[in-house]
């Protein structure tokens, strides 16, 4: 889910930026320092808003550089156990599919894409069941479970597991609307 999180935080202004309005530095210098982070409480950090200078600026002898207290929103994104998202498959491997939600790629591992078992097909780079004919391939747009949520310091090694098992999820064909058999 998105978040709109308020930070306060001490940053420095290196002499480099002291002919530059206050203001422009202190978002370049949030900017650099927060954006695309990924941080285990509040997710990663999408975007920086209405940085406020809290503080006269702060010289420490001996450092060229002026420190200023700040506060900002962040726009930040972290999945949640039991969120409902819709997602594109954006690959197919062998023991599943990738879909994107948010920022980031979830796994939907083969025994989680549907009651029934779905198998892997190398030509047609898809997975299918063989009773009812489903079939997933790259594009699909879906509705995903989050299942699991490992959040570690990049988006590479954060691990997301999605599932389209419970009734309502899955491809929007594949619902069955009231009356049909």
């Amino acid at each position: 889910m998105y978040y709109l999180k308020t930070i306060e935080d001490r940053i420095r202004i290196p002499p480099s930026m002291f002919g530059s309005e206050l203001e422009d530095a202190v978002q370049s210098i949030l900017r650099e320092r927060y954006e695309g982070r990924i941080y285990k409480d509040i997710g990663i950090v999408l975007s920086i808003n209405t940085p406020k200078i809290l503080s006269q600026g702060l010289v420490i002898p001996g450092d060229s550089g002026a420190y200023y207290t700040v506060s900002f929103e962040a726009l930040t994104f972290y999945p949640t156990v039991n969120e409902v998202y819709r997602a594109e498959i954006k690959e197919i491997v062998e023991f599943g599919a990738f879909a994107s939600i948010g920022p980031f790629q979830g796994l939907i591992h083969v025994s989680q894409i549907d009651k029934e078992k779905f198998y892997y097909d190398k030509k047609a780079k898809n997975l299918s069941s063989k009773v009812l004919k489903k079939v997933i391939k790259k594009g699909d747009d879906v509705l995903v479970k989050v299942s699991t949520v490992s959040m570690k310091a990049t988006s590479s090694d954060t691990k997301i597991g999605l599932t389209m098992r419970p009734d309502g999820l899955g491809k929007p064909e594949w619902m069955k609307k009231k009356g049909e058999k």
